[in-house]
């Protein structure tokens, strides 16, 4: 049987954490379209009225490859697929924030309206206890992408049924033609999805979302 939790459960669970002596990670993971940075800020807003300044969130879309660097390597039609992140890149961010030296960490974020990655956009202040990772490929069950589900200390998926998240996929690209909105389903967004869905390492606890 399944282990599930509810976002207030989670809340409760991740609580005692806020005040702990050592920082935690929790990996926030799904296919596209399941609405981890919806959740991620749900559970930050939520936790941060509980202990201010405890919590910090790190989206894995910070770590994307650069546009140009895709279209030299043919990879910029498959953007979002595992091999357009610079996993390596987000290991060791990962080990910094995880050695939780008293220092302030500058992490990526990705700027969505222009599809590119910010450096050092976001401060993870040496106060956090808590880190919110959230991504799709952070419990990918591939040598490369491992390490990271190594690193975590709660490790929550969001299950949402695959109907619905093609439904939200198709809604993502509304504002392309038709012709172009299929394309980028059939030729990216719905293998990225498939491979999350189904080659993801078990999580801890799935988190419904419908």
């Amino acid at each position: 049987m399944l282990n599930t939790i509810n976002l207030d459960e989670l809340v409760v669970r991740l609580t005692p954490w806020l005040q702990g002596p050592e920082r935690r990670l929790l990996a926030l993971a799904g296919p596209p379209g399941a609405g981890k940075s919806y959740i991620a800020k749900q559970l930050f807003e939520a936790l941060s009225a509980i202990s201010p300044g405890h919590v910090a969130i790190l989206p894995m879309d910070g770590f994307h490859y650069d546009d140009e660097l895709l279209s030299q390597r043919g990879d910029l039609g498959r953007k979002g697929a595992p091999h357009t992140f610079d996993v390596d890149g987000l290991h060791v961010m990962l080990q910094r924030i995880t050695a939780d030296d008293g220092t302030a960490v500058a992490v990526p974020v990705f700027d969505r309206s222009r599809e590119i990655s910010r450096a050092a956009a976001r401060i993870i202040d040496p106060e956090a206890r808590l880190v919110i990772v959230e991504g799709n490929y952070l419990l990918l069950n591939d040598p490369q992408w491992v390490r990271l589900s190594d690193l975590m200390d709660l490790r929550v998926f969001i299950q949402v049924p695959e109907h619905t998240l093609e439904q939200r996929l198709w809604q993502r690209w509304a504002h392309l033609p038709d012709a172009q909105r299929k394309t980028k389903l059939e030729g990216n967004d719905l293998p990225n999805m498939r491979l999350v869905v189904q080659q993801s390492s078990f999580p801890d606890f799935y988190l419904y979302n419908v």
